[in-house]
């Protein structure tokens, strides 16, 4: 029997599948992510025009792939914009209602529908989304977790180090640069075409520096993107340096859901991540603004991690710092105790975080 609210509702499940980035060296950045963010391999892929590892931890898949011709298209991405995100790929039950769909209400189409066999989805489809970001449709059983994409080949004996420490468990969501003038159509473009809500909005202003944000978010809540453009009104800052070093709109920052922020920020720095840090002077009002335990907060104070509460809860983020070359690429740690916003007074913390960081200084100076 025909499922009428899947019909009447073909985007109603989408939740994301797997995350591919484009990198120019396949092993180096295997590397980092294995052995300082505990991935752990469970595929590969390969062929004349390029090589692929996929990788696991909790919910979260990662797909790295590098061209070895020119091709295929990483290769051009990678010489635009450096190691990044090329690829959203997101789980449905239907790829060809959902793709229907998307089509009708005015999606740019990357990929025809396409059938496959082995280990990966039956059924694949691709959209365009933002810049040179793509949707690839892939199509699982409801309920299925995240798999292999189309062509791999499963790693029977897993490689990689325990990540039972780390506790990463899945993309609570993706922050995206936009253009000047790029951000209303890019709201409008996912709320008519996947049919996304617009869920939060935020002016942030650091100095003569100023930037517009908007969350949209799926209809299942599984997919959430935070949209950013600058001011052009205001002075140029860091989101006008990754559209510089970028070449144009992208991913700015994946952030991972945690149990645990502080222990897994703690495992994480043991491997060798490095994260932004925070003044002292933070966290001595940070009590004053939040109802903390003394232990909490000192475990904040030590990790550098920030608080902050909504109508839902509280809190916990911290941003890695970009090791990218042209730092256009970090990613964050984020734990919900309620919280279903991002935390009104944290953004502009993170935001001077990042700016700090993007200057070459390494600690807030106290305002």
């Amino acid at each position: 029997m025909k499922d009428l609210s899947r019909a009447a509702d073909p985007h109603g499940d989408l939740a994301i599948d797997y995350v591919e980035i484009y990198v120019e060296h396949l092993e180096s950045a295997l590397s980092v992510w294995v052995d300082q963010y505990a991935f752990t391999v469970i595929g590969t892929s390969s062929s004349a025009e390029h090589r692929s590892i996929a990788l696991r931890q909790g919910l979260i898949t990662l797909v790295l792939t590098q061209a070895t011709s020119d091709q295929h298209p990483a290769s051009a991405y990678v010489s635009s914009h450096g190691d990044g995100v090329a690829d959203i790929a997101l789980r449905t039950a239907d790829v060809a209602a959902a793709f229907g769909a998307a089509v009708t209400n005015g999606a740019r189409i990357h990929r025809q529908p396409a059938r496959h066999t082995g280990d990966g989805p039956a059924v694949t489809a691709a959209v365009q989304g933002f810049g040179d970001v793509i949707h690839t449709l892939v199509q699982r059983t409801p309920g299925e977790e995240p798999g292999l994409p189309p062509g791999f080949v499963p790693e029977q004996h897993p490689a990689g180090q325990r990540a039972d420490d780390v506790g990463l468990l899945d993309i609570d969501h993706v922050a995206v640069c936009l253009s000047t003038g790029d951000l209303e159509p890019t709201v409008a473009y996912y709320r008519d075409v996947l049919g996304f809500r617009h869920t939060f909005e935020e002016r942030i202003v650091v100095g003569s520096q100023a930037m517009e944000s908007k969350v949209v978010q799926s209809r299942s809540g599984a997919v959430t993107l935070t949209l950013i453009q600058p001011d052009p009104t205001a002075d140029p800052g860091q989101i006008d340096e990754f559209l510089k070093g970028h070449q144009g709109s992208g991913v700015q920052h994946l952030a991972f859901s945690s149990q645990d922020a502080v222990r897994s920020v703690k495992a994480l720095g043991g491997r060798g991540v490095a994260f932004l840090t925070t003044p002292s002077a933070y966290y001595d009002l940070l009590g004053e603004r939040i109802n903390l335990g003394k232990q909490r907060l000192e475990d904040l104070r030590a990790t550098k991690v920030l608080a902050d509460e909504d109508h839902g809860g509280q809190l916990f983020q911290i941003f890695t710092a970009s090791t990218h070359p042209r730092r256009t690429l970090f990613f964050e740690v984020i734990e919900r105790q309620g919280a279903e916003t991002f935390g009104s007074s944290n953004i502009k913390a993170l935001y001077e975080a990042v700016e700090l960081e993007r200057t070459g200084q390494r600690e807030f100076r106290r305002r």
